[in-house]
């Protein structure tokens, strides 16, 4: 039992302290040997856990629900529910996100969080009566550059919008073009 626990502290003594890190030199500048020494671990204790520090990185995945699942919220039938709780979600767990996601942060984890959005955003213009084609995909990645790029624009700074603002901005740059492309037969919600 002691042991499990001291297994979870040292490995969230670790991520920890590659997030720390990743904040302060950046991902590609982080090597194994500055996270031992941050997380003040044993190399030995450090390869029993993580293969290296990519694993690492990848290993602070569990902690962003939104990369895990889809969130809730939203009406039902509404086009981009899941904006407003993502970006509730990005405040809530802004440090980790900021080290995951942001200009620091790295590639793999940005491109699974482009990922992710772009699956919910792919079902919610399949479930508004878009059809799968070429059209389509052209679509899901503005869609997902629209919001990927107000969700880093706040992260590295940029702007200091509330979760509620980068939605409505967000929605405001994309839902007239998604109802053009979708057509007027299309039920496409707010």
């Amino acid at each position: 039992m002691s042991g499990d626990r001291r297994v979870r502290r040292t490995r969230r003594q670790v991520r920890e302290a590659l997030v720390s890190l990743i904040l302060e030199k950046g991902y590609e500048a982080v090597t194994v040997t500055d996270i031992i020494e941050r997380a003040d671990v044993g190399r030995s204790t450090f390869y029993a856990h993580f293969s290296g520090k990519q694993e690492v990185l990848l290993s602070n995945l569990a902690e962003l629900a939104f990369l895990r699942r889809p969130p809730g919220g939203g009406a039902p039938g509404e086009l981009f529910a899941f904006s407003l709780p993502m970006f509730e979600h990005v405040r809530e767990q802004e440090r980790l996100v900021r080290a995951l996601l942001g200009r620091r942060g790295g590639g793999p984890v940005y491109a699974r969080g482009e990922q992710v959005v772009a699956d919910l955003v792919r079902a919610d213009l399949l479930a508004a009566g878009a059809r799968e084609q070429a059209g389509l995909d052209l679509l899901v990645v503005c869609v997902v550059g629209a919001f990927m790029g107000l969700m880093r624009a706040w992260l590295d700074g940029v702007t200091a919008a509330s979760p509620a603002e980068l939605d409505a901005a967000f929605r405001a740059a994309v839902t007239p073009g998604v109802r053009a492309a979708l057509g007027p037969s299309a039920g496409c919600g707010t």
